[in-house]
């Protein structure tokens, strides 16, 4: 896996958006086609789609479920990878996901409150099929839709699901999560170095030199949102750097 830059696609009540820090009302973006957004990602060079069900995440509840069957339907077949998550809570949750063609699904607050979960899906899917997202605030891990702060740091947690079968964590840093003031590289590189599966980076990427900086942690992935939604950089751009920067 080479550094990848991994387009976002958050929905929520139907509509692609892009939220500061999580939080609801707050959207900067608001876009009615989640599925025409996601293949105009495709069509600009995107090799992954990271597609989030923020009612999923927020209230439990996976509204959004139906659009992203369509989009797995439309850009499966382009050759897209697709990355899910957002109210997947229980086994069932994740196996829909995957048996319609959904390449990895993230788990969160699931594995948080039940890790013996993810040691069950790695068993039935394999690996490399299983992610968990580890979100960040304070030092903490944070669950439900950010909504509550855990006791246990990233460290410990990415840690902990490695041993359990997870084949790759997403990294959130929501200290500058959605904020366009840029990256702070540290904790994704203490991550990083803490586990031997590859880690996916989010969170406050603004400009093409966070891209950089990201990619130098030894993260495998970027998932980028705000940053493209609001045109600070273009797809193109930002996957022309990565492949300079050798």
């Amino acid at each position: 896996m080479s550094f990848e830059v991994i387009p976002a696609v958050d929905m929520r009540n139907g509509k692609c958006v892009q939220l500061v820090q999580g939080v609801p009302g707050s959207e900067m973006v608001s876009i009615d086609d989640p599925v025409a957004v996601a293949k105009d990602w495709v069509s600009q060079g995107a090799k992954t789609l990271h597609l989030i069900d923020l009612d999923g995440a927020i209230d439990g509840k996976r509204r959004n479920a139906p659009i992203i069957e369509n989009i797995v339907k439309e850009c499966k077949p382009l050759g897209m990878k697709i990355q899910v998550g957002g109210g997947i809570r229980s086994f069932e949750n994740a196996a829909e996901l995957l048996n319609i063609g959904v390449d990895r699904v993230i788990l969160s607050t699931a594995a948080i409150n039940n890790p013996q979960l993810v040691k069950e899906l790695a068993d039935e899917f394999g690996s490399e099929h299983i992610n968990v997202a580890l979100d960040s605030k304070n030092g903490k891990v944070s669950i439900e839709g950010w909504k509550k702060e855990s006791e246990f740091t990233a460290v410990e947690m990415g840690i902990k699901f490695e041993e359990l079968g997870a084949g790759s964590i997403l990294f959130t840093n929501i200290d500058t999560e959605g904020l366009l003031q840029g990256v702070n590289t540290a904790p994704t590189e203490e991550l990083v170095r803490s586990v031997n599966i590859p880690v996916i980076a989010s969170g406050g990427v603004t400009k093409l030199e966070d891209l950089i900086a990201l990619k130098n942690t030894g993260a495998k992935a970027v998932v980028v949102g705000s940053a493209l939604y609001t045109g600070k950089f273009t797809l193109p751009e930002a996957i022309n750097i990565i492949s300079e920067d050798l």
